[in-house]
């Protein structure tokens, strides 16, 4: 495996950062190995300046000397940048994309390249604490797959996976998945300002409250319902509440949101396919 690899980001926004950032604190590459691509020019000043990476406007630029191009930029565009780097993707380089719906196919078709990496990390990577499901096509090498993989580690626990539709499943639970949790998030800290907490007070707790539960099911490896069991005594006020949200659908909301972001996920992938039909028809 390459010990100092040079990495082209395409895409410098939040995501791209946080990868940046896992990059240099995990100590995968050098500052001056990595050179990030964005539209905006006051934004690759800033990253330059608080990275000591090396940052352009020319997507190009960043890929014709790397051994890993990253993608990640927004899905909706995606098109126009497989369109501007299409063949010109070093052959012994591999990509990693972390574009929501984007297939493989649709990745190395669209790129002209075999050697493609598809992954799903999440928002907590931003600080080193998302987790990543990720697939290599059959075209990319053992040392790429390493380090691939090394490069995800430095983003958070990462899965490889076998079945390229759990990519999909990945983006519907983990990668929308702290959408879900903020949410609840906002909804218990209302609910204790509503009680009367004053909101600073509300939010330590209830953020506390996550915080130490997560932790306790980690260590305590029990099922969920085990621990549910231990805090709900008859009769009081546990119960109470449970039977209300049971009542009110919150085990059918939260999956049929999951359901819902699943297809959403599906969705873009053929939308994507479905806009290119010279590519499409091309093959």
């Amino acid at each position: 495996m390459i010990s100092t690899p040079t990495i082209g980001l395409i895409g410098s926004g939040a995501m791209g950062e946080a990868i940046i950032a896992g990059l240099l604190r995990n100590k995968v590459t050098d500052p001056t190995s990595i050179i990030a691509s964005g539209p905006r020019q006051d934004r690759a000043e800033d990253i330059a300046s608080r990275y000591n990476i090396l940052t352009t406007t020319d997507n190009l630029s960043a890929v014709k000397s790397a051994d890993v191009v990253i993608l990640c930029v927004k899905p909706q565009k995606l098109e126009k940048v497989l369109t501007g780097l299409g063949g010109k993707i070093p052959p012994t380089a591999v990509v990693l994309s972390i574009v929501a719906g984007a297939s493989l196919e649709m990745l190395s078709q669209g790129l002209g390249h075999h050697s493609v990496v598809r992954a799903m990390p999440n928002t907590p990577a931003q600080i080193g604490q998302g987790i990543t499901v990720w697939i290599g096509s059959s075209s990319v090498a053992p040392e790429q797959i390493e380090l691939v993989r090394l490069i995800l580690v430095a983003l958070g626990p990462e899965i490889q996976v076998e079945e390229e539709n759990y990519l999909d499943m990945a983006t519907a639970l983990s990668g929308t998945g702290p959408a879900y949790v903020f949410m609840f998030l906002e909804a218990l800290i209302d609910s204790g300002v509503h009680l009367g907490f004053p909101r600073r007070i509300a939010e330590q707790l209830v953020l506390q409250t996550l915080r130490g539960s997560v932790e306790y099911y980690s260590l305590q490896k029990l099922h969920p319902a085990a621990l549910r069991n231990q805090v709900t005594s008859p009769g009081g006020t546990s119960a109470a509440a449970l039977y209300y949200l049971e009542k009110a659908g919150f085990r059918t909301a939260i999956s049929r949101a999951v359901w819902a972001a699943y297809e959403r996920s599906q969705e873009l992938g053929k939308d994507r396919q479905g806009r290119d039909p010279e590519r499409k028809n091309s093959d």
